[in-house]
Formats: C-alpha cells, sequence, structure tokens
C-alpha cells in the first residue's frame, strides 16, 4: 500500500491510498472546521484597535518599571562596591533616591511620569558614585607620579 499526504497553502490535507496489489484508490481530504469567521476577525481586530491606547501605557509602565529594576540593582551594587570613597551626605542622597524609587516602582498605581522622574534622579545620583571612583583614580595617578617626580629630584640630589 502507497499512501500520500498532501497539504496546501490554505491547511487543507489530502491523503490518498492505493494498493498496489489489486490497483484500487482512495482519497480524502481534510478540511480545517476550527477556523475564524470573517466576522470573528474583523472584531478582533477593532478590539485591538480600541485598546491600542491602553496597551501602550501598559507597556510603557512595564518598560519604566524594568527601566527601574535595572537601575536600583546597579546603583545598590555600586554604592556597596564604592561606598568608601563617597562621603556620607552623597550616600544619604542616593539611598534616599534608591527609597523613593523602590516605593514608587512598588505601587501599580504610580503614574508613568513620577515614575520617569524618580529613575532619573537616581540615575543623575548614581553619577556620584562614578565622579568619585574616577576622582579618586586621578587622585592615586597624580600621586604616584609626585612620588616618581621627587624621587627623580632626589636623584639629581645625590648626582651634584
Amino acid at each position: 500500500i502507497e499512501v500520500t499526504f498532501d497539504i496546501d497553502a490554505n491547511g487543507i490535507v489530502n491523503v490518498s491510498a492505493r494498493d498496489k496489489g489489486t490497483g484500487k484508490e482512495q482519497r480524502i481530504q481534510i478540511r480545517s472546521s476550527g477556523g475564524l469567521s470573517d466576522a470573528d476577525i474583523e472584531q478582533m481586530v477593532k478590539d485591538a484597535e480600541r485598546h491600542a491606547a491602553e496597551d501602550s501605557k501598559r507597556k510603557e509602565r512595564v518598560e519604566l518599571k524594568n527601566r527601574a529594576d535595572t537601575s536600583l540593582y546597579q546603583t545598590e551594587k555600586n554604592l556597596m562596591e564604592h561606598k568608601s570613597k563617597l562621603g556620607q551626605e552623597d550616600i544619604d542622597a542616593i539611598q534616599a533616591d534608591i527609597n523613593a524609587l523602590k516605593e514608587a516602582s512598588e505601587n501599580p498605581e504610580v503614574d508613568p511620569d513620577e515614575l520617569r522622574n524618580k529613575v532619573e534622579a537616581l540615575e543623575k545620583s548614581q553619577m556620584k558614585i562614578g565622579e568619585a571612583m574616577y576622582r579618586n583614580v586621578g587622585d592615586e595617578q597624580a600621586g604616584d607620579q609626585g612620588g616618581s617626580d621627587s624621587s627623580d629630584s632626589d636623584k639629581d640630589k645625590k648626582d651634584k
């Protein structure tokens, strides 16, 4: 028995079976009966258009929440790593921004503009950590260069 299956672009399956010994052949066509009607599809499109603004707001809120979570994680991580390089005033300001953003992001009814402002405030505060890191690196490099200059001048004094 030879069986063939043929599926066309519309999802219709044609099955044929042929008995090679007797030469008898049978065919059957299988169509989908659970598809959507044109009216159903049109109604779904209208529903999607009607809820587009609501979906856009929900998307914005999710993106802001993700941005807030990322900023919180990065700031807390950097603050713990570089706390010794910051003054207490900067630490307190950064911690206040962290707490304000956590409170806002946990509130499901928070206004997106308020959440965005708190995220931006924390990102601005986070820059203080970077400034302190690079300020300290610059101080260390200046100290190293100053030390090497003084040793060179000591050598010059000894040579004279």
